[in-house]
């Protein structure tokens, strides 16, 4: 199928809004912070076994902590494409709080408000997996049959925040079990990240620094018995923010723009007393095509260079590991390529405006399918990055709805139908 076969059209007019909401709405009431993702892959796995999926499957990537999978398998020869998403989202610590009174208090009770689905998840990620499921529903109610196969994966562990977890060990343990064959490699892959039905080929990289600078204390009035961390830290921020500069005059990349440091945080000082320890956070932006490694060595020296005094000692530590030991590494596929044109258009055509090719100022897990697997990926789905994390996320339902159809046709023109 290509465009203007009629089919997007044929999708819309059988597609049952209300079931698709209930969905939707259902997914956000399985509260699932980092760390409860069984609550939300119990919902899942009767959702997929209701879709009639095949091989489905969980299994525990930690203790108590699942992952799930499924396949339709097609009814002729054709590629296979892979739905992937997180299950678990941030906290709701304030939520309550900062709504009391309304009809937004209870951060998974979903309420639709001018039009949008409220709640923690909604837009990171639950709106990208339930229009992934939804949609081969809607071809099923179309009665259309896929040459290819589609799959799901759900993995937890993605979002960062609560102690002791995010690492992406759901994504490790799902990748391991691709390479050693558990799984069927897929030829193309929907990371359902929030895009606001953008298409993104192209992703940062990046990792956080803790940099820990330790002088020698002293009383206020004797400041040259000791070893000022805290000044120290003065001429370490100063050459970070050259180093910031510098990096960004590098290159520009077409999607996802300039590399560049930010300096997240300080902390130290005494009390009537020389500071004797100072801490820095930093994150770092990569492009695709810049080594961790090296941006980690440069940074290191940038601030070696800037504190001379021998007495004074600096550490660093990279406390963000995701696919690489110090952080995630950038990831990017042909923007050209036949698999971007073609859901950039479907979703063009399930919604005005929709369907831009753009590069996610985020990073999220593609890089193991592109990186690790070789296997091309983008990010695709309803919702806006910008309201997640916040107080303020939700997810337009006819966006959600959109996403619905413009994935379902994606389906079955990537995948191909049987006559």
């Amino acid at each position: 199928m290509t465009m203007n076969d009629g089919l997007v059209e044929r999708l819309r007019a059988v597609l049952d809004r209300e079931t698709a909401i209930d969905l939707f709405r259902g997914a956000i009431g399985r509260e699932s912070i980092t760390g409860n993702e069984a609550n939300f892959v119990a919902f899942l796995a009767e959702t997929m076994q209701r879709l009639g999926l095949e091989g489905l499957k969980t299994a525990e990537f930690l203790p108590g902590r699942p992952n799930v999978w499924a396949e339709r398998k097609g009814r002729g020869k054709g590629p296979r494409l892979l739905f992937i998403g997180h299950t678990d989202t941030v906290h709701v610590d304030g939520w309550r709080e900062h709504w009391a009174g309304t009809e937004r208090e209870d951060p998974f009770a979903a309420p639709i408000i001018d039009g949008a689905v409220w709640g923690r998840g909604s837009g990171d990620l639950k709106a990208g997996i339930c229009a992934s499921l939804a949609a081969l529903s809607l071809l099923d109610k179309s009665g259309v049959a896929l040459a290819g196969d589609v799959a799901f994966a759900f993995v937890g562990d993605e979002e960062s925040g609560q102690p002791g977890t995010g690492v992406s060990a759901g994504i490790k343990d799902l990748v391991e079990r691709i390479e050693t064959g558990d799984i069927v490699r897929p030829d193309f892959v929907v990371y359902v990240e929030p895009t606001r039905l953008s298409v993104y080929p192209a992703q940062i990289g990046f990792f956080i620094a803790d940099i820990t600078i330790t002088g020698k204390s002293a009383y206020f009035g004797v400041p040259e018995l000791g070893k000022d961390a805290l000044r120290a830290s003065h001429a370490a921020m100063s050459a970070l923010w050259k180093h910031s500069d510098e990096i960004a005059a590098r290159a520009e990349h077409k999607l996802i723009g300039r590399s560049f440091l930010l300096i997240t945080g300080l902390a130290g000082g005494g009390y009537i007393a020389v500071p004797e320890r100072c801490t820095l956070s930093l994150i770092r932006k990569l492009l695709p095509g810049e080594s961790l490694d090296t941006a980690a060595a440069e940074i290191e020296a940038a601030v070696r260079s800037a504190i001379t005094d021998p007495e004074i000692t600096v550490e660093f530590s990279y406390p963000a590991g995701r696919d690489h030991a110090l952080g995630g590494t950038a990831a990017e596929i042909d923007e050209t390529a036949g698999e971007v044109g073609a859901l950039s258009a479907a979703m063009a055509e399930a919604m005005a405006g929709r369907g831009v090719i753009e590069g996610a100022p985020f990073w999220s897990e593609s890089p193991f399918f592109v990186n690790r697997l070789g296997v091309p990926a983008v990010y695709c789905a309803p919702g806006d990055i910008r309201n997640c994390h916040t107080y303020e996320e939700r997810v337009e339902v006819e966006e959600y709805l959109a996403g619905i159809v413009g994935f379902a046709a994606f389906m079955a023109r990537y995948c191909g139908v049987m006559d």
